[in-house]
């Protein structure tokens, strides 16, 4: 039997706890966690404890124990880490956001008001930098973008491989009622906002789509070209009322966004995402081609539906991810991180590290998304004026 790839996770909280669970489920190949290491010791310990690794003292400490490195940190950590594990000769994979604009460390940055076109330029020099590192390295990296292997997208791409169908219009969401994280919406620790915490995965999924078609038809993908978008601070309103049910603990970042794409062969793509909708996660992609027309639920999805007449009685059973409330009707996911991707990702992660080969959700979707991200926030700055996307 071959040995088994050894991952090391960064970061001890919750995207850690959900990457664990995704590389239990991989099969056919070998792999085991072999470790966390964090900032915080207590949360480190605590990890180690639960899932029952080891705690790494250090980043050091740790890449010396592994294979493949699993960055669970904030974007802003991104770059110097993967960058050292790819020095190190280590597989990494990198959460989303991919990398990002953090600020230039001062006191005073605040990113609603800071220069995009600085953003964007530096945001895509980080890129490069990690991609850089990638090819000298000789090992892979994977993009944790999760959308790409939610079942539903990966029909919808076998369905528009399979049919050569042409993709005309994508329309996409991801929204809920405000972050987990105590760092999201502090632009110096999340990179922006809304658009860049949630409608990165409609946009990552829509990108990926219009790659895949023009892979499987000219044998090139067909990237995105120009962007035009608008952000806005919804909670922060001097109007706006507050009835106690969604986050508005945000410092400089955006609540609201709207993003429009065009690609390469003149079709067009439309992003909105919100902390502004109660009743759980939203996500969903449609897709209007040529010759199909199909829609990607990701979240809800009405597979089961339970009615449940007072609170208490499922206190202890989890439906689904911030749903607010367990009363009344109500759509528990079976599987959520199924309906995810994020089995399939660890899978294909796994699989590609062994055999060396790049993964579905590679760096060059990872660069693509970054660049209409931060080119976004340009068009955004200039009230929605249409950006080129750099290449």
């Amino acid at each position: 039997m071959a040995e088994a790839m050894k991952v090391g996770l960064v970061g001890a909280r919750f995207a850690a706890r959900f990457h664990w669970e995704g590389f239990r489920r991989v099969y056919g190949v070998s792999v085991q966690v072999v470790g966390v290491t964090s900032n915080s010791a207590e949360s480190r310990d605590a990890f180690a404890r639960t899932y029952g690794v080891r705690a790494f003292a250090s980043f050091d400490e740790l890449c010396d124990a592994v294979d493949v490195v699993d960055l669970c940190t904030p974007g802003s950590t991104h770059e110097p880490l993967a960058v050292a594990a790819f020095q190190r000769g280590k597989h990494v994979i990198v959460e989303k956001p991919f990398t990002g604009y953090y600020g230039p460390g001062t006191d005073d940055f605040r990113g609603n008001s800071f220069s995009k076109e600085v953003m964007l330029r530096e945001a895509l020099s980080s890129c490069d930098r990690i991609l850089n590192a990638a090819r000298s390295s000789g090992k892979q990296l994977g993009f944790a973008e999760n959308w790409v292997y939610a079942p539903v997208i990966a029909k919808q791409r076998e369905i528009l491989q399979k049919s050569g169908g042409q993709i005309l219009w994508m329309m996409g969401d991801e929204s809920h009622s405000g972050s987990h994280s105590p760092y999201y919406g502090i632009w110096k620790f999340s990179g922006g906002g809304s658009m860049v915490g949630k409608g990165c995965h409609p946009l990552s999924a829509a990108l990926h789509l219009k790659r895949a078609e023009g892979e499987a038809r000219d044998g090139k993908p067909i990237r995105p070209a120009t962007v035009s978008a608008r952000t806005h601070e919804i909670t922060r309103l001097k109007s706006y009322r507050d009835a106690g049910f969604l986050r508005t603990s945000y410092d400089d970042i955006e609540d609201y966004c709207q993003v429009h794409v065009t690609f390469e062969d003149g079709t067009v793509a439309d992003v909105f995402s919100t902390e502004l909708v109660l009743g759980g996660v939203h996500s969903w992609l449609e897709i209007f081609a040529n010759n199909h027309r199909t829609r990607c639920n990701l979240n809800p999805i009405d597979a089961l539906e339970t009615y449940n007449p007072r609170e208490d009685i499922l206190k202890d059973v989890y439906l689904a991810e911030k749903l607010g409330t367990k009363q009344g009707w109500s759509n528990p996911a079976p599987d959520e991180d199924w309906q995810n991707g994020y089995p399939q990702e660890f899978q294909d992660f796994i699989s590609s590290m062994a055999a060396n080969r790049s993964p579905l959700s590679s760096g060059d979707l990872a660069r693509d998304t970054i660049a209409v991200l931060y080119s976004a926030y340009l068009s955004a700055e200039g009230r929605g004026v249409e950006v080129q996307i750099p290449q």
